[in-house]
């Protein structure tokens, strides 16, 4: 029976994980919102859905494989909300499902490390959806369920420099501030290696190795490309939007030892100079800089 993942907000690191898999023979179906991405989807071997809208039921029926990228709302999980029965009673293959969630759910730590066994207190709203989104899916009896709790995402595209060669990047100080990342290459491979390896009812962090303050990032970001360091500029009375400021609710060091000793991962990029630097040779040698 061929492998078939049925993607679920077939995004970012989604799309990381896209090639993995096709490797290995597996059918990808990924939902999306628009034509465009659609398109862009097809490009990639990956067979697109428009959903909401389409009918799945054929394509849970095959799947041996879920996994579910999209946010929950504040009326819960858009996939449960919509195809609980479907998944429940009409996905009979199912081996792997996977829920990509965020550390968030461990709210404010004061800085200090928390573990896939540490409480979960979220300090934002997003983060209480998330809590709540987890809760509902590990509800769904028998279902082989896998939480991956994600730090801050970065990889091609989504890094600091465009910012800073804009002169627009600053250096939010926050005394004691300090968040976890993972790039989007370690993301897909975390995901392949707990496919290669199930372990129903698991909960893995997905974190590099080095918890830093945001302003070192920026800052390294900055020497790589041998500008001036961006301004300092305090949290207190710094213009930033909602969403922004309220990610500095937040300060904790996320330990990853879960999917080095059960999934055998080492890490491509264990922190973010290694990285950043990674981002900046791949930007040279597409020729975009």
């Amino acid at each position: 029976m061929t492998k078939h993942l049925l993607s679920f907000g077939h995004g970012f690191s989604a799309r990381a994980l896209t090639p993995l898999l096709l490797d290995q023979g597996f059918a990808i179906t990924g939902t999306t919102r628009s034509d465009d991405k659609a398109k862009a989807l097809k490009a990639t071997g990956v067979t697109p859905k428009i959903w909401p809208g389409a009918d799945l039921r054929e394509e849970l029926a095959s799947a041996t494989h879920l996994l579910i990228s999209a946010a929950p709302g504040a009326d819960g999980d858009p996939v449960l909300n919509a195809l609980c029965e479907d998944i429940t009673k009409h996905a009979p293959n199912l081996e792997w499902v996977g829920y990509l969630s965020t550390t968030g759910v461990y709210g404010d730590a004061n800085g200090d490390w928390v573990d896939e066994s540490s409480p979960l207190n979220p300090a934002t709203k997003r983060g209480q959806m998330r809590v709540a989104a987890e809760a509902d899916w590990q509800s769904i009896a028998n279902l082989p369920l896998h939480i991956f709790r994600l730090a801050g995402i970065y990889g091609p595209g989504r890094g600091p420099f465009s910012k800073v060669r804009a002169g627009t990047a600053r250096r939010i100080i926050k005394k004691g501030q300090v968040f976890s990342r993972i790039h989007v290459e370690d993301i897909a491979q975390i995901l392949a290696a707990s496919i290669a390896r199930p372990n129903p009812g698991a909960i893995y962090n997905m974190c590099d190795d080095d918890p830093a303050p945001p302003q070192d990032v920026i800052a390294h970001a900055a020497e790589l490309l041998g500008m001036p360091l961006p301004p300092e500029v305090d949290f207190e009375t710094a213009e930033m939007t909602p969403m922004a400021r309220s990610f500095y609710a937040e300060s904790k060091r996320v330990r990853n030892d879960l999917i080095k000793s059960e999934l055998g991962v080492k890490l491509l990029f264990p922190d973010y100079r290694a990285g950043l630097a990674s981002l900046l040779e791949l930007e040279r040698r597409s020729g975009e800089v």
